[in-house]
């Protein structure tokens, strides 16, 4: 069966005239539009995701300050009240500083503060816990410690960048051991142009790690046509196409990342049917 994953809250939001704040991303939105964001979470349900992640990727205290745990603790409490109660809700920890910046990393000194967020996921109630959007190898090795440390189900997501080029997928699949070794119960490719997945994706699966795998891409450059709200319906076939490639070849879970939206999880679910969960 496979599992449809939501797609991004920051792009939707954008969309809906909220422009994402550059030192702490979405978080702010959970302050200044939360019926916007669990508007968001409500279209991805009725899309077909069954999995949908809190906006929690900048609600960290080096991201938020003072206000992390309130909007950390705000942001699960959104999701949860807007989706399905059979639906499961996942929180979000990102690495601590730019994802696509892994030489700005603290590495394993990053220990202490995803601890921090691990545990207040759990406090809050959340299924799981999906690690996303790390490229550094130090820091992913440490977050999955941290998540898997607290008993809940960790999803951890590996990204090659927006130029699929942060990482080798030989690279990628190394880490997807590592990470698995410590108790991800499934990896995934995030946040790296669709069109470019394909060949990461077969990377990790020819390691034969024993757990579910599957991803989640950005739509790349606007010229490849498949998001950032300029092609409607094409866009959204073609980005589903690209996510078959991706099930046959072995993945289990997949969504959407940046420049996606509902009608790319949508049109998955439309392809794929029945073979969803």
């Amino acid at each position: 069966m496979i599992t449809l994953l939501d797609g991004p809250v920051g792009t939707e939001l954008e969309a809906r005239g909220i422009p994402p704040s550059h030192d702490c991303w979405s978080a702010k939105a959970i302050d200044s539009a939360p019926q916007i964001i669990a508007s968001i979470h409500q279209d991805y349900a009725s899309h077909g995701a069954t999995v949908h992640t809190a906006s929690t990727f900048r609600t960290n205290q080096r991201a938020s300050g003072h206000w992390w745990r309130q909007r950390t603790l705000a942001a699960v409490n959104l999701v949860r009240q807007a989706v399905p109660a059979n639906h499961r809700v996942a929180g979000s920890i990102a690495p601590v500083e730019d994802c696509y910046r892994p030489d700005l990393s603290p590495g394993f000194r990053a220990e202490a503060e995803h601890h921090q967020m691990a545990e207040l996921l759990a406090e809050a109630g959340c299924d799981l816990i999906l690690c996303e959007t790390f490229c550094h190898r130090e820091e992913a090795i440490t977050v999955t410690k941290a998540a898997s440390g607290c008993n809940l189900e960790t999803w951890v997501a590996l990204t090659a960048g927006p130029q699929a080029d942060l990482l080798t997928p030989g690279a990628m699949a190394e880490l997807a051991t590592e990470v698995v070794d410590l108790g991800a119960s499934a990896v995934l490719v995030n946040c790296t142009p669709a069109r470019e997945t394909l060949r990461f994706l077969e990377a990790i699966i020819e390691t034969g790690i024993p757990v579910a795998i599957g991803a989640y891409a950005n739509a790349g450059n606007p010229a490849d046509n498949l998001g950032w709200k300029t092609d409607g319906e094409s866009g959204f076939n073609r980005y589903a196409r690209l996510a078959q490639k991706w099930i046959d070849l072995g993945a289990t879970i997949v969504g959407g990342c940046c420049g996606t939206g509902p009608g790319h999880i949508g049109a998955i679910k439309r392809l794929i049917e029945p073979n969803t969960q």
